[in-house]
């Protein structure tokens, strides 16, 4: 009998689904041959079971039909329609008395470090300032980036995004939460972090060691061996 995780196999199906319908949906991005355009737009039906599939797994119901329009409303031509990962930032913000920023999501209640999408126009690094900023009413300055984080990896999305985390020093401002993304903000110690903080068990000494002083190599996902489940022949 197998030992496997069922929730591994869960984000493996996840996975496959998002590589499957990335690989489609470029595709369709570049080719004008209907042949090729009626089998991708085949890989994306199948692409949307395996995603229902998975979604019915942890108990989100949406039909597979939803995602291939979801996919297809998104696919671009040339190379703006190369499917890729999203990006996003995350801002590991420490003050003078080694605390870290913390803010509490508006929608989900958790705690966690500032985070956003990678807008168009800025720099990663003008994203963190600008989050951090929106976010908790905090002015900081950028150090040193110490994690590139694959999301869908690591269990905190069901869609490919890929984090950059980034360690920032307080330079001014007051706490003023944002009125729609955050509950509340707060600066809080390594050893009274408020419930639930999400994901501290990995990030925390990570982020504390960079508060602290340390200057940290970017941490990164090793490959996996192998990348799929199968080996070429």
């Amino acid at each position: 009998m197998s030992d496997a995780d069922p929730t591994d196999f869960t984000r493996d199906l996840a996975r496959w689904s998002e590589t499957l319908a990335a690989i489609a949906r470029t595709g369709l991005g570049f080719t004008e041959n209907l042949y090729e355009r009626e089998r991708f737009e085949e890989v994306l039906h199948v692409a949307a079971d395996i995603k229902a599939a998975a979604d019915e797994a942890l108990e989100v119901r949406r039909e597979s039909d939803h995602f291939v329009q979801e996919w297809l409303e998104s696919v671009g031509e040339g190379i703006p329609g190369y499917v890729t990962p999203k990006v996003a930032v995350g801002a590991v913000v420490g003050n003078e008395a080694g605390e870290i920023l913390l803010v509490q999501r508006g929608d989900s209640g958790v705690w966690l470090y500032p985070t956003g999408w990678a807008d168009v126009g800025y720099s990663l690094s003008e994203v963190v300032v600008k989050e951090v900023l929106e976010e908790t009413g905090i002015e900081c300055e950028p150090v040193q980036l110490i994690a590139v984080i694959d999301g869908q990896r690591m269990g905190f999305t069901r869609f490919a995004m890929h984090l950059m985390l980034f360690h920032c020093r307080a330079t001014g401002g007051s706490l003023v939460p944002h009125p729609l993304e955050t509950s509340d903000v707060g600066w809080y110690g390594r050893d009274a972090l408020p419930w639930p903080t999400v994901g501290a068990e990995w990030w925390g000494p990570m982020a504390f060691a960079a508060i602290d002083g340390a200057e940290l190599a970017a941490t990164f996902d090793p490959p996996r061996a192998p990348v799929w489940r199968t080996t070429p022949d």
